[in-house]
């Protein structure tokens, strides 16, 4: 098992930035791909970035290429989703999750994780 927490989540006025943090227990975190989704009021649930378990290769959504950046270091247990230049459009749960093992096959379905994290509201007022 992997328990997920997510923190760093606020209200932001557009343009500003701020940065998520996911601390992982339990399983070893240095096995585990890491992704970011989001859910906005009303919307499904999407995804917005993942980085492989080695932090080697990373993956974005097209909408926050440029803007957002994922990190991981696994001495700390901790991925990092850096979000800068918000807008309101970004507005959402943001939640994070793990899958087990090295491989990422398909980094964008949120069927390939086996672990989430319970979210953090991010709102981007304009």
């Amino acid at each position: 098992q992997v328990q997920l927490v997510e923190s760093g989540g606020g209200l932001v006025q557009a343009g500003g930035s701020l940065r998520l943090s996911c601390t992982a227990s339990g399983r070893p975190f240095g096995n585990c791909a890491m992704g970011w989704f989001r859910q906005a009021p009303g919307k499904e649930r999407e995804f917005v970035t993942a980085i492989s378990w080695s932090g080697g290769s990373s993956y974005y959504e097209d909408s926050v290429k440029g803007r957002f950046t994922i990190s991981r270091d696994n001495a700390k247990n901790t991925a990092y989703l850096q979000m800068n230049s918000l807008n309101p459009e970004d507005t959402a749960v943001y939640y994070c999750a793990a899958k087990r093992g090295v491989s990422l096959p398909r980094p964008r379905a949120r069927s390939e994780y086996d672990y989430w994290g319970q979210g953090t509201q991010v709102t981007v007022s304009s």
